[in-house]
């Protein structure tokens, strides 16, 4: 029989694919698990999964019992015998289609067509990348509640290819309250892939530090933590469609909040080195408490409005009003509904969770204020590769 697994060696404990599992199959405890015995292979789980790990298909003579997948640190050697398995959804090309084509009417995510072709888990926790601290530095305020750092990781002489949007996995050493290794944290690039300069074998990430109210960021304060010439693995890259599209013609709509902004440096940088003059706009509304909790603050103020349209937003100014990304998005209607009906537009949110149903909210209300059918419109974006969402 055919088996669905989970990979625990590079799963992230995301808990994007048990949310999206229709039929109950998959669970959590020690690892994430699928039960064969309700797994209808409906395929749902798999295209969302930010690290691949759900991706994997077993032909057994005994299935794998859940008590077994919950002791694995790494997925067991198929049997010699038997040919890795293909889920029933992709027995025949016209299923894979159909399968892929209901994805997208559904909402699952498609890469821009004309995005690069990513390079997804190149370097594993077996083998992982080897990442030195070469730039440690506060991007807020100092004294503000809001503790971010741009920390640029090297990585020598071993290329580690990546694009902008895509993530790699840290795992932070020691042990959880189980007394096993912690589990490996997902941080966004937050340069262009060819390094913070061009041609340079280096990626930047923004991290902020997570503390307070009796919750202590394990990864977080670690990573905020390093020192120059201080070295750890990485995992990754990871993601295959939060990409940027290779169109100097696109019309890039950003919107987000916090470390959220991570990818779209990366996009700005690339967009700047590669087609300065193109006619495809750069949109960025980005939130933050106040201007003192923003990151990169003040190498925003550099651009000019005509490179980088930019939307700062402060929820923590006047205490007689918050404002929020999606207030700005609704006071900048003519603005977003014009970018909605361009055949170019490529609509990006991302942030904390909350994010993605305030800006949902805020484009239904300028859709139908503009007699645009927001509904079709989002379907249209999904199916083409043209909206993006990565909230946590």
């Amino acid at each position: 029989m055919r088996q669905h697994l989970i990979d625990p060696e590079i799963c992230i404990r995301c808990n994007t694919c048990e949310t999206r599992c229709p039929t109950g199959a998959i669970s959590h405890a020690a690892n994430y698990v699928v039960d064969p015995d309700i797994c209808n292979f409906c395929m749902r789980c798999v295209r969302p999964c930010p690290t691949g790990a759900i991706d994997n298909w077993f032909n057994v003579t005994r299935p794998f019992t859940l008590t077994e997948q919950h002791e694995w640190t790494i997925l067991p050697q198929p049997e010699p015998e038997l040919e890795r398995a293909v889920p029933d959804a992709f027995d025949d090309e016209a299923t894979r289609i159909l399968t892929i084509a209901h994805q997208g009417l559904g909402g699952a995510a498609r890469a821009p067509a004309s995005a690069s072709k990513p390079r997804i888990n190149a370097f594993t926790r077996a083998a992982p990348a080897r990442a030195t601290v070469v730039g440690n530095s506060r991007i807020t305020a100092e004294g503000c509640n809001s503790d971010v750092h741009h920390i640029i990781l090297d990585f020598g002489a071993e290329p580690f290819s990546y694009l902008e949007g895509q993530s790699i996995g840290l795992v932070p050493p020691g042990l959880d309250a189980q007394g096993r290794p912690h589990e490996m944290r997902l941080y966004s690039a937050a340069s262009a892939r060819d390094g913070e300069r061009p041609n340079t074998n280096n990626m930047a990430l923004t991290v902020k530090r997570i503390a307070g109210d009796g919750v202590t960021g394990v990864a977080s304060n670690w990573l905020c933590d390093r020192a120059l010439g201080d070295s750890f693995d990485v995992v990754g890259p990871f993601g295959a469609t939060f990409l940027m599209p290779d169109d100097p013609q696109a019309d890039l709509l950003m919107i987000c909040t916090g470390t959220g902004v991570s990818p779209f440096r990366g996009f700005t940088h690339r967009r700047r080195r590669t087609a300065p003059q193109g006619p495809g706009g750069l949109f960025l509304f980005f939130g933050a408490r106040t201007p003192e909790e923003l990151p990169y603050f003040g190498p925003l103020q550099r651009y000019l409005q005509t490179e980088l349209h930019r939307e700062l937003v402060y929820s923590r100014v006047n205490l007689e009003e918050h404002e929020y990304v999606q207030d700005r998005l609704e006071r900048r209607a003519e603005l977003v509904a014009g970018l909605l009906t361009k055949p170019s537009t490529h609509l990006y949110v991302c942030g904390l969770k909350g994010l993605e149903a305030g800006v949902e909210g805020a484009i239904g209300r300028i859709s139908a204020a503009h007699g645009l059918d927001w509904p079709a419109i989002r379907s249209a974006l999904r199916q083409e590769g043209r909206m993006h969402v990565e909230t946590y």
